[in-house]
């Protein structure tokens, strides 16, 4: 029952959809502009950078505390508390790629899934950051950066951790390749247009 209303909890947290909510205060509907898309992304280039970093931070620990909270309230005898966390995790992921609160229309997941990650995998998280920063300092494709930052993490998680398909270490290691792979997937329009070179840059096209 405890692992229910974990799972119940975090779905409905990682749903909030602050994107929408923040633009929607400030007379702003993203369903409608930019790429009409929920995210930090669209936020900052309908409304401005702060406004797009606002956003991020609250999807990123929409992501995080419920992982945190999870692995406080999950009972360490059981040896169930990582796997307790990843669903968590999932959970509050799911929710904010299908948010019941906008009929499932969501964001992809980025700065979500990097909050979950920064719990399960602070290590890896720390340097798939660090490269994603370069690559959009670099480039100022926030789609490219996210992109290999995705990919950057299932690599590292299945080249630095032997065990990682083995144990409790599986739960974590599905939740980072699959979490990866829909992110991706999300990405299928802005890797197109990264083919076609029409995708827009930060601070312009």
């Amino acid at each position: 029952m405890t692992l229910t209303l974990i799972l119940l909890v975090s779905y409905l947290v990682g749903a909030i959809p602050f994107g929408y909510v923040i633009a929607r205060s400030r007379g702003v509907d993203l369903l409608s502009q930019g790429s009409k898309n929920i995210g930090a992304t669209n936020v900052g280039r309908v409304m401005g950078l702060w406004w797009g970093v606002l956003v991020f931070t609250l999807d990123f620990l929409k992501g995080a505390g419920p992982v945190f909270a999870a692995g406080i309230m999950a009972d360490e005898s059981t040896g169930l508390q990582d796997f307790t966390r990843t669903m968590a995790g999932v959970a509050a992921f799911i929710g904010h790629l299908f948010p019941v609160y906008l009929g499932f229309r969501g964001g992809k997941g980025v700065a979500t899934g990097a909050g979950v990650a920064a719990v399960l995998v602070p290590w890896l998280w720390t340097i798939v950051l660090l490269v994603w920063a370069v690559v959009l300092l670099t480039t100022r494709y926030m789609s490219l950066a996210s992109l290999t930052g995705a990919v950057l993490l299932i690599v590292l998680r299945l080249t630095t951790n032997s065990d990682a398909w083995s144990g409790s270490n599986i739960v974590i290691t599905t939740f980072c390749v699959v979490a990866s792979v829909a992110v991706i997937v999300r990405h299928t329009p802005n890797i197109r247009r990264l083919i076609n070179g029409t995708e827009n840059r930060l601070g312009g096209k």
